[in-house]
């Protein structure tokens, strides 16, 4: 039992009443699943339409927001080692909110007879006997999954690790597994660097998708690496490949005041330094790197320590040791360890720190043990960090193994590649799936000048060029665009302060699950949302459609205020065709498209002749400027139904 809790500790987990995903962006935060803002009473079945409006700040809402018998939750936690604690404090919390759960895992297994002891079956037993309750383990078939939540509050998925479509971060794949699934929960922050169906594609599907307990704890201390408060801040990097790191180490050196190598990437900084070293331990284009960086250093005036002397075992026996000195490495000779003189320099630095960084592994050479190298680092750096009550950070399964121990007074984050990739400037995609600050507070009065104007939002704003003409055609209104891409809404923010416009405005963010939030705030009414051209893939353009999901859709329908317009064109009329019939569908009968008749003229084959608001969109000027058609339409939502010229 106790083995199957560790493999799936490092696993995932789903939390359903029907179900909802907890998984696991560097440069935004994301909305966490804190207890102020997911009281176990708002996650109770009776009281879920309470809880939907505060995930979507719904603002009128008088029915449940998603119409099933139950509602659900899912937590994905793919971690390895994850302290049990963490997980099952989760699982518990929403379990306890009257949420049902589904449990997603995945792990590996070296040889058939482990494969046997981690069988989802005995998995599910260990944690029945954790968690109190019974849990249910299922096949990944709809069919099973709907019977299960009837007999366990709590199933168990089968191992992911079996479906290659899990690695290909699988659509379908995806939507099978948010099947029923309302709210994808992330506390798998060690898979974050990863492009995985189980942390990525399925928040495609699922209404709002955020971050878990253990995530928030672990996105914590990965922002803490980069703070400099406490000064002195040494940081002790272990591990290989120099070229590959070398990003990260450049960030380093700008926020260290000292950096101690060790393990093979000494060697390539050693070599650059001019020391005599066996060619066998120098990494092929590593050397101009490490000059690049000995430079930064100097310039910097940082302090940088490489092994002076090294622990060494004879290749042919393995049972001799002896000291040698860095530069006097002689062949036959393999260094395991450092020796006690770099140790004690190692510790005169770190005994005069504040804060010291130990990430990657004491490794030298070719040697593939880990535990026994760190042991003698890791006993000065737990020395020194009791004597001096040093702030100490621990990444990578080496220094959490070796340096940790029983003692908890450390920051721990136990996945070193997500750190190196966070140190590198790259985005997490695991985390960049996740609904980021999420809700919005904004402060209206501060982006316009009279925040009760009528407001236009344009979804998927570009360059801007639409709300620009808008803005300077129509004063008695405010404009919106809200634009995932970063560069794009800095430059326009960039022209809105440069013209001194005070009726339009831009938002970096993910509108197909941040739109109920941002917009549910504003003071004014909402007359007129706009989505042209929607196009997240230029390769694939019958991808281009997906931007305009159901939770958009139902909250542009729920926030549109009555006789207000959605504007649709696209230049792919497939893709025209497919937002149409989404908003119909999903539009709860409150979104119409106008009758042709009312103005016969205006329309061919069902699509507008002209842009009805005589200002085209960045993308639209390219198309016409091609000569190719675009496809358009305006949907309403009429003050009566019955009755009324519009049709669905």
């Amino acid at each position: 039992m106790n083995q199957a809790l560790d493999i799936f500790r490092s696993s995932g987990y789903c939390f359903s009443r029907n179900p909802v995903f907890l998984n696991s962006s560097r440069n935004s935060p994301a909305f966490l699943l804190h207890k102020q803002n997911f009281p176990q009473e708002h996650l109770a079945a009776p009281l879920f339409e309470k809880y939907r409006r505060l995930v979507c700040s719904k603002r009128v809402n008088s029915k449940p927001f998603i119409p099933t018998e139950s509602n659900s939750l899912c937590v994905e936690l793919q971690e390895r080692k994850i302290q049990c604690e963490n997980a099952v404090s989760t699982i518990k919390y929403l379990h306890e909110a009257g949420a049902k759960v589904i449990l997603i895992s995945s792990w590996d297994a070296d040889d058939e007879n482990t494969m046997k002891i981690v069988r989802a079956e005995s998995i599910a037993g260990a944690l029945s006997s954790v968690l109190q309750v019974k849990v249910v383990p299922v096949k990944l078939v709809t069919t099973h999954i709907h019977s299960a939540k009837q007999e366990s509050n709590i199933i168990l998925l089968e191992n992911l690790f079996q479906f290659k479509e899990e690695p290909a971060n699988c659509k379908g794949f995806a939507r099978l597994l948010s099947s029923g699934v309302d709210i994808f929960v992330n506390d798998a922050f060690s898979q974050s660097h990863r492009v995985l169906a189980s942390t990525v594609a399925i928040s495609r599907f699922c209404y709002a998708s955020i971050a878990g307990f253990h995530f928030e704890a672990v996105l914590s201390q990965l922002k803490n690496i980069t703070k400099t408060s406490q000064k002195p801040y040494v940081a002790i990097i272990g591990g290989g490949n120099l070229v590959e790191k070398a990003a990260a180490l450049r960030l380093l050196v700008s926020i260290c005041d000292g950096l101690v190598f060790v393990g093979n990437i000494a060697f390539q900084i050693m070599h650059a330094l001019g020391l005599p070293l066996p060619m066998k331990l120098v990494e092929h284009g590593a050397t101009e790197e490490a000059l690049t960086l000995i430079n930064s250093m100097k310039s910097r005036s940082r302090a940088v320590i490489v092994p002076k002397d090294f622990l060494c075992l004879n290749n042919l026996n393995p049972e001799k040791l002896e000291i040698f000195s860095a530069d006097c490495l002689v062949d036959g000779w393999q260094p395991v360890d450092l020796g006690p003189e770099s140790l004690e320099e190692i510790a005169s630095l770190v005994s005069k720190c504040k804060k010291i960084l130990w990430i990657g592994p004491v490794r030298f050479g070719l040697s593939h043990s880990d535990a026994g190298e760190a042991s003698r680092l890791g006993a000065v750096v737990d020395r020194l960090r009791s004597q001096n009550n040093l702030e100490t950070i621990l990444v990578g399964k080496v220094a959490c193994t070796t340096v940790l121990g029983s003692n908890l007074n450390y920051s721990v984050i136990e996945n070193a590649s997500v750190v190196w990739e966070f140190l590198k400037g790259r985005s997490l995609p695991g985390l960049m799936a996740l609904d980021r600050s999420y809700p919005f507070d904004i402060k209206w009065d501060g982006v316009y000048d009279d925040p009760t104007r009528p407001l236009v939002v344009d979804v998927g704003s570009g360059n801007g060029l639409f709300l620009f003409g808008m803005a300077k055609k129509t004063k008695d209104l405010n404009f919106l665009g809200l634009e995932i891409n970063g560069k794009l809404v800095n430059r326009c923010l960039e022209r809105v302060l440069q013209t001194g416009m005070k009726n339009g405005y831009f938002i970096r963010t993910n509108a197909t699950s941040t739109f109920r939030s941002i917009i549910s705030s504003y003071p004014g009414e909402l007359v007129l949302v706009s989505i042209q051209c929607p196009n997240p893939d230029f390769n694939k353009p019958e991808h281009r459609w997906e931007m305009v999901q159901r939770s958009l859709i139902e909250a542009i329908a729920d926030l549109l205020a009555l006789d207000g317009k959605v504007f649709l064109q696209s230049d792919i009329e497939g893709v025209a065709i497919r937002m149409k019939s989404e908003f119909v569908k999903y539009g709860k009968g409150k979104i119409m498209v106008m009758d042709e008749s009312e103005d016969a003229s205006c329309y061919q084959r069902q699509w507008l002749n002209e842009n009805p608001f005589g200002v085209r969109s960045d993308w639209e000027q390219h198309v016409l400027d091609r000569g190719a058609n675009m496809y358009r339409l305006l949907l309403s939502k009429p003050a009566i139904i019955a009755g009324s010229t519009c049709r669905g």
